[in-house]
């Protein structure tokens, strides 16, 4: 008990020297009917969750509910902590499928086209998100910091600010550098660089390399220099292999990753963010060039995931929100689950292997005390029918409650 009270008191210290304002809320205690436990990879009984301004005070079967606390009785839930997204896209305009159309539209229309955009993916029990990019530079990082402010409704965001690419931006490795520079200058939480074409731009080849190893490395190299971490979207398998090589902190997609890759991702601890729902959402409102382009490469896309998954390559959960409608993140679940995942290794993707892959884990990624209370519930067990992430009744963002059922 003694140890207790001393770890309870320090975290009232720590609450109260980080924001004193909050320090000034009544507590919230949680009676959860079960708690998936991610650190520990099971599902736990009736807990009791006491969150004192912002953060998760105390967790236990038997935890003393304090004084004055507002109860919040979850007792017919199984209780998570927020989910993860670490490849989203919240001020893309889903109105218009062609990237070309953005260039009708100004920086601000996109900041406040993109406001809905962040809270449907919140009340969707994403409480946390890596945004990688723009096709307006620097908007997601106005839409992280109006979130920051409370101007905005939405999930945590960490923002790649935009696109570092070939043909009108980086040419060569010291182009790279000082477009990696330029976006540390803009405060960007990580840095995003192409290492083979996409799937939806115009005159691209996903299969074919695009970034040089040399310019993979100096973009590895100058986003560790600033503190940041790599994030690159690689398709076809050379290019995979040489964002591996040149130290990438994760690969987006993986689509045609072949079996040295994989091994490679073992030896460097690289991190799978595979993105398997944007593959349904590719339909006849895109242009024909897409459609195609999506049809020829992503039928490989789930064997290869599969062969990962069996591979044992760490893998992180992102949807490429943006291309699907935003809120309907969780069905990336279903799609792990089919192909090769139990619904336990689903959720410890959205939850502490994304907090790895952001370099968060100290303050996300799973209900324990001192860290950030990030919490959501469904009706069921998700563990049994992972399709219930797909109906979260409650999110709670850092101790303030967004959704009740």
């Amino acid at each position: 008990m003694a140890s207790r009270s001393v770890a309870g008191a320090l975290l009232i210290f720590l609450t109260l020297s980080v924001n004193p304002l909050r320090a000034q809320e009544p507590a919230i205690a949680i009676r959860a009917g079960h708690v998936i436990d991610t650190v520990a990879g099971r599902v736990r009984g009736a807990q009791v969750i006491i969150v004192r301004a912002g953060l998760i005070a105390d967790v236990g079967p038997d935890v003393p509910v304090p004084a004055g606390a507002r109860i919040l009785d979850l007792s017919a839930y199984t209780v998570l902590p927020g989910l993860m997204d670490a490849h989203t896209h919240l001020t893309i305009d889903q109105r218009n499928q062609d990237p070309l159309a953005e260039l009708e539209h100004t920086a601000a229309e996109r900041a406040f086209g993109s406001i809905p955009n962040a809270r449907a993916v919140l009340l969707a029990g994403f409480t946390t998100v890596r945004d990688l990019g723009s096709y307006r530079a620097l908007v997601d990082v106005a839409l992280r910091d109006a979130i920051n402010r409370g101007d905005v409704i939405g999930p945590r965001m960490y923002v790649a600010g935009a696109y570092v690419t070939i043909a009108g931006a980086a040419n060569s490795p010291s182009e790279v550098r000082e477009r990696v520079r330029m976006l540390a200058g803009q405060r960007v939480d990580v840095i995003k660089m192409f290492a083979t074409g996409a799937v939806l731009t115009h005159n691209s080849n996903p299969a074919g390399r695009e970034a040089t190893p040399e310019e993979l490395a100096a973009g590895a190299d100058e986003a560790r220099n600033f503190g940041l971490r790599l994030a690159v979207h690689a398709h076809g398998a050379e290019g995979i292999k040489a964002a591996i090589r040149a130290g990438a902190a994760s690969i987006e997609h993986g689509t045609l990753m072949d079996d040295e890759g994989r091994a490679l991702m073992r030896q460097h601890g690289t991190y799978l963010v595979p993105t398997l729902e944007i593959r349904d959402c590719v339909g006849q409102n895109y242009p024909a060039e897409f459609v195609n382009k999506a049809q020829q490469i992503m039928t490989a896309q789930l064997a290869n995931f599969r062969k990962a998954v069996e591979a044992g390559v760490k893998i992180g959960f992102g949807t490429d929100i943006g291309v699907c409608r935003f809120g309907t993140n969780a069905r990336e679940f279903t799609l792990m689950v089919e192909n090769g995942m139990t619904p336990m290794q689903a959720i410890q993707a959205a939850t502490t292997a994304d907090a790895d892959l952001l370099g968060v884990s100290s303050k996300l990624g799973s209900i324990t005390r001192g860290k950030l209370a990030d919490i959501i519930a469904v009706r069921g067990d998700p563990l049994q029918d992972v399709r219930l992430l797909e109906d979260v009744r409650f999110v709670m963002k850092e101790g303030r409650i967004y959704k009740e059922d």
